[in-house]
Order: C-alpha cells, then structure tokens, then sequence
C-alpha cells in the first residue's frame, strides 16, 4: 500500500510518500514558492534528487505537477498506486479529538477555525481541494496538530480569565506539534515494552513545546491558544508578561497585531542575541564569546528546564525525557546544558553518547535516575498510518 503524507503551506506543499509494507520512505520533496515568481520543487528518491524552477499558479498546479513527476520518474507506474492521502491540519479546536476522513463536514469546519489558525487552516483547505480535483477517489485523512492534546483536563487547558471567554469564544489552551509528541509517545512505549510511562517530550527545533505524556496520553503542554506560548524558540517569545504588549504599543506606537507580530517574528534566539534565530549560529557565536548568544542560549536552556521541571512534578516523577526535532535531534550543547539544569533530579548523561546527531539513542548515563532518549520524530509517518488505519485497506 502506498499512502502520500502532505503538509500543505500557504505557498507550499511538502509530501512524503511511503510504501506502508514496511514504513519505508519511496520519494519526498517540497513544492516552494506557489503562486509566487520563482516557484520550484524538489524530489528526493533512491537517492538522487531532482530540483526545477517552473510556474505553478496555485496549489492544484503544484499537485498535478507532484503526479505528473512521480509517473515520469517511474516511482509509481500510475495514480491507482495511490491508496490514501493524509493531510497534516494545525487546528481542529476542541472538536477533533483523533484523526479523520476528511469529509466536506470537516473542510467547512476548518474554514471555521481558521481564525484560530489564519495562516495554516486556509492552506490545509488549499491542499484537500487540490487532490480532491486530481483524485476525487482516493480516500483522504486528516490528521490534527492540536488531537493529541485534547486529552488534557480542564485545569490544564482553561486560562484563569473570565470563564465567558472560554464559553463564547473558545479561549483555552489547544497545544500544537501533538503528532510529533504521539509519535514520540509511542516510541517510547515500544522502547520500554510498555505503556503505563511517565514521559517529558521535548520538542525543540525552530518552534518548539513541551509535553507531559501520562500512560500514553497528554496531560499538559507548553503552548498554549496560540504557538506563541510555552518556552522560548527561535524568533518568538514563548511565555511573557502580557502587559508588555499594551506598554510597547504606546511606546512604540504599534497596534496589538505589531506587537504580535514581533513577538512571533523578532524574538526569540534573534530578539536576544541581535544575531540568528538559527541555534547553530548561537551555539558558534556563544563559543566564541559574544555575550548576547551565550545570554540567548542560556535563556533558552533555563525556559526548557522550567518546563520539564514543571512536567516532572506534575507526574509525579519520569520514566524518561526525550529530546526531538531540529535542536533536540542535533545540538548536543544544548542537550548538555538543559541535561546538567537538571541533576537535582538524578539526571545524568553520557556525554560520548550525547554527541549522536539525529539517531535513537538512550544518551543517560547508568546512575541517571531518568532515562534520557534522542529520539527522531517523523510526523510524516504518523500521518500515513493513521490515514492506513482509517482508510481500512
């Protein structure tokens, strides 16, 4: 069975298609810059990898010219190969507990939520319509970035503001990257041999959030009603003070949304250092002495131990802590740093270990009191089983 998983952008789609026989990755690529001057792809696939500017006006160019290359490279001979399509969706609010097939029920309640998410939802809807038109038979899966989360009880998800705003207008915390987190979930299940495990999931790359896992099931996470809250990333906040916002409107004379928009856009690893949101730069710049990187990457370390700190109390303890995404997958001084935060709580690391760049790894020493994994998310993956596993082939 073949099954494509797509992550629709606003002027991109991303797709990896997989061979669901044994999990295996046949092609991946990225269409970029649809519908703007300079549009191009890329193909991945046995190896070589295939990039061409060409015009694509919208997003059902894009997936007719995805179709269109998978048969003239010969990955697939023809589109009946095509057993299912998972879509990745950011919102679902609070009525979409697991993933679906994507019903015109489901499309129109994305168009709902889309105020909840007004850059992705819209681009979802783009990419279901588009394969829609190319393969109207072919079954399609979505597959929500705020699911995993729902699990999560009202002490966790409620704000203590007036309870109106919860009722009337749906402010609560949602939670994001929870694909990435279920994924990490169950590979620490699979690890262990068991489910009944008290799990801190660190999803650290550009974004990033904290998840408390409690038997296979979240029970907090750091972000909040937006992705803007939770621990520092590479240019937005995380966590501040919201007065802060009317402040800086009147010194700056700014409306809220340029506001908003700095705390998403210029803050972070780049509000801090002046430098990069890139932790690599941080990392080089702060070996070498430049004091606003070593500021920015220790405040980003402490906003990670709080966290976890947090989490483990919450569990009552843990049975593991695992790193993920672009920063936990592959910046050993980080994990390091955020590693030694925590030796109070009998975390301890082997520092060889720790040097692994994107590979499943335990890198916690033999008297570390938690296991400490390194371990790759593949969102795609989750994606394409639940869209295996819905489509019932």
């Amino acid at each position: 069975m073949k099954i494509i998983s797509i992550n629709a952008g606003s002027s991109s789609l991303k797709f990896s298609l997989f061979n669901m026989e044994d999990e295996t990755v046949i092609a991946s690529g990225l269409f970029e810059r649809i519908g703007i001057e300079g549009s191009c792809y890329t193909i991945k696939y046995n190896g070589e990898k295939i990039e061409q500017k060409v015009e694509m006006n919208n997003h059902e160019d894009a997936v007719h010219l995805l179709l269109e290359r998978l048969i003239d490279l010969h990955i697939i001979e023809s589109l009946d190969e095509i057993n299912g399509v998972g879509h990745r969706l950011v919102h679902g609010k609070d009525k979409y507990s697991s993933s679906v097939i994507i019903t015109d029920e489901v499309i129109k309640d994305l168009d709902e939520f889309s105020d909840f998410a007004p850059l992705h939802n819209p681009a979802n809807i783009l990419g279901i319509k588009a394969f829609k038109e190319v393969l109207p038979n072919v079954s399609m899966v979505g597959v929500f970035d705020t699911a995993f989360h729902q699990t999560m009880d009202k002490t966790a998800y409620l704000y203590p503001v007036p309870y109106s705003w919860y009722k009337d207008y749906g402010v609560r915390k949602y939670g994001f990257h929870g694909t990435s987190h279920r994924y990490i979930a169950d590979s620490v299940n699979r690890i262990f041999g068991r489910e009944d495990l008290r799990v801190i999931s660190c999803h650290i790359g550009n974004g990033g959030s904290i998840a408390a896992i409690q038997n296979g099931k979240c029970i907090d996470t750091s972000m909040g009603f937006t992705p803007l809250a939770g621990i520092m990333m590479g240019t937005r906040s995380g966590d501040i003070d919201p007065s802060i916002i009317t402040y800086v409107m009147e010194k700056e004379g700014k409306n809220a949304s340029e506001v908003i928009e700095d705390l998403n856009k210029h803050s972070g690893l780049l509000g801090l250092s002046e430098y990069s949101h890139d932790m690599r730069d941080i990392i080089e710049s702060a070996e070498q002495g430049n004091e606003k990187a070593i500021l920015a990457r220790d405040k980003y370390v402490r906003t990670i131990v709080n966290y976890i700190g947090q989490y483990y109390l919450l569990l009552g303890g843990a049975d593991a802590i695992v790193f993920t995404a672009g920063v936990g997958e592959n910046s050993s001084p980080i994990r390091r740093l955020v590693c030694e935060s925590l030796l109070p709580l009998g975390v301890k690391i082997d520092l060889e270990k720790n040097e692994i760049r994107g590979e499943v790894t335990k890198i916690s020493d033999k008297g570390s009191k938690i296991s400490v994994y390194v371990i790759p998310t593949n969102e795609e993956l989750m994606i394409a089983r639940d869209t295996m596993s819905l489509i019932g082939e």
